[in-house]
């Protein structure tokens, strides 16, 4: 199955920061946001370099499997632990997020997935039209606090360790990544984006946007601008990404997009 898509990218320093430590790549079948760790050495190109990798390891319009988005990710994560460097205090080790979604081949001849991977908080989401669903699950400590039960949503976004995170590319030799495969049919919307954006709009907020420029080319400048002016505290990155496919049968694209909404219900993250 060949899919048409419409893409809207932007990554911005934000308000308050210098340096923009965001990192962004979107070109088929590559769709990744990469967020720099603050505090930690070379946030900015520890991003820069994950995005890069993955971009030479799955080129513009290449076709490819599950197995090679990992593949490249692995290497995504041994260019990152370069750059770490030791000192007199010890070892600054770089780090980034990394989510997105990938178009790959199935096993059977044919058909077209979207891989959607995370390591970190920061977020692929869905969007049918009405509804916002987060699809991946954060790798923070206020996450674990909340799948835990010891603190409520309400308590989340204003929690001292809510910027610590519990996975990152480049943390160890190892990357644990997590893994989602949803079938390619129907019309489909993927947003992906750094904490900038979902720590400064409220996934209501996000919906509201999408629901009033359902078409708009420059969806990704609505939702950064609008995180900025909401405080813009940190660097903000909003990627969407719309397939449906190129032709298709009117009824197989019902049915699959009916099998894509309970996928989704049976996959939301723990909150």
């Amino acid at each position: 199955m060949k899919l048409t898509l419409a893409v809207s990218a932007r990554t911005d320093v934000g308000a308050v920061r210098a340096v923009n430590e965001d990192a962004v790549l979107a070109r088929d079948p590559l769709f990744v946001v990469a967020d720099g760790m603050g505090g930690h050495a070379r946030g900015d190109l520890a991003s820069s370099s994950a995005v890069q990798v993955m971009g030479e390891r799955i080129p513009a319009d290449s076709e490819v499997t599950a197995n090679d988005v990992l593949d490249a990710i692995a290497a995504a994560n041994d260019a990152v632990r370069a750059l770490s460097t030791e000192g007199d205090s010890g070892v600054a080790v770089a780090g980034t997020t990394l989510a997105g979604v990938v178009a790959v081949n199935g096993s059977d001849n044919g058909s077209r997935y979207w891989m959607i991977v995370n390591i970190g908080d920061s977020r692929v989401y869905s969007w049918d039209g009405a509804r916002l669903t987060q699809l991946s699950v954060d790798h923070s400590a206020v996450q674990e606090l909340l799948d835990a039960g010891l603190i409520s949503a309400a308590e989340a976004g204003g929690h001292p360790e809510r910027n610590v995170i519990t996975r990152a590319l480049g943390a160890a030799d190892d990357v644990d990544v997590d893994v989602w495969m949803l079938p390619a049919g129907g019309e489909q919307t993927f947003l992906i984006c750094s904490d900038g954006l979902s720590k400064e709009l409220s996934d209501d907020d996000i919906a509201a946007l999408l629901r009033e420029n359902p078409h708009d080319e420059r969806l990704a400048d609505v939702l950064t601008d609008a995180a900025i002016a909401a405080g813009g505290r940190d660097n903000v990155t909003a990627l969407v990404v719309s397939s449906w496919p190129t032709s298709g049968e009117a009824e197989q694209d019902t049915v699959e997009r009916l099998e894509h909404r309970r996928y989704l219900e049976d996959t939301r993250p723990r909150v």
